[in-house]
């Protein structure tokens, strides 16, 4: 891992962008990495475009703003390609994780040019199998831990069943469908660019 790596979530009010992200920040932190989450806040209702950050690092994070340069950007809802510039500042050594059935010649026009690395996953199909609804947070977490490699799989999966335990304290029940989630995300997130 480099010594800072920065990411920029667009979800949707009420997709679980902003939780991802600060579980992501839990996770990075019990692995004893410098951490940053939070999300932007501004209008906020169910189904707007919403945005929330990350900086994850090996040292301690010295700036306090929004992240404007990404090296990962994560798309919760691919209907946000069109309605929100995605790409807007990643570098083009980073890498867009979409949650989408899409083909990469459908996407790649709506990338704005944006020459990286690009990978999906069906975090809808994920979670619906797992949960019986659909959350897309929960596999769009694991698979950008997945793309970054900010922990190890196992890493990861223990910090995630310790976070649902403490989570899920009143509704034991769903814990096995959220780690059966993360587990299938970290194997199904491909790279298509």
């Amino acid at each position: 891992m480099k010594d800072l790596i920065e990411i920029r979530w667009h979800g949707r009010g009420g997709q679980g962008a902003k939780t991802a992200s600060l579980l992501l920040a839990d996770a990075a932190f019990n692995t004893g990495k410098y951490i940053q989450g939070f999300p932007e806040y501004g209008p906020e209702r169910m189904g707007a475009p919403m945005t929330a950050y990350n900086r994850i690092s090996t040292t301690p994070i010295r700036v306090h703003s929004n992240v404007y340069q990404p090296d990962y950007v994560v798309v919760v809802d691919d209907t946000l390609l069109s309605a929100v510039d995605v790409t807007s500042g990643l570098k083009e050594d980073g890498a867009i994780l979409i949650n989408t059935t899409k083909t990469i010649d459908e996407i790649k026009p709506l990338l704005k040019g944006y020459n990286g690395s690009v990978y999906t996953i069906d975090a809808r199909k994920i979670s619906v199998d797992a949960l019986g609804k659909y959350f897309p947070n929960t596999p769009m977490l694991a698979a950008i831990v997945k793309v970054t490699g900010i922990m190890t799989d196992e890493e990861f999966l223990n910090d995630m069943q310790s976070s649902f335990k403490h989570k899920f304290a009143k509704k034991p029940e769903v814990i096995p469908g959220n780690m059966q989630a993360v587990e299938v995300a970290l194997k199904e997130v491909k790279k298509i660019q």
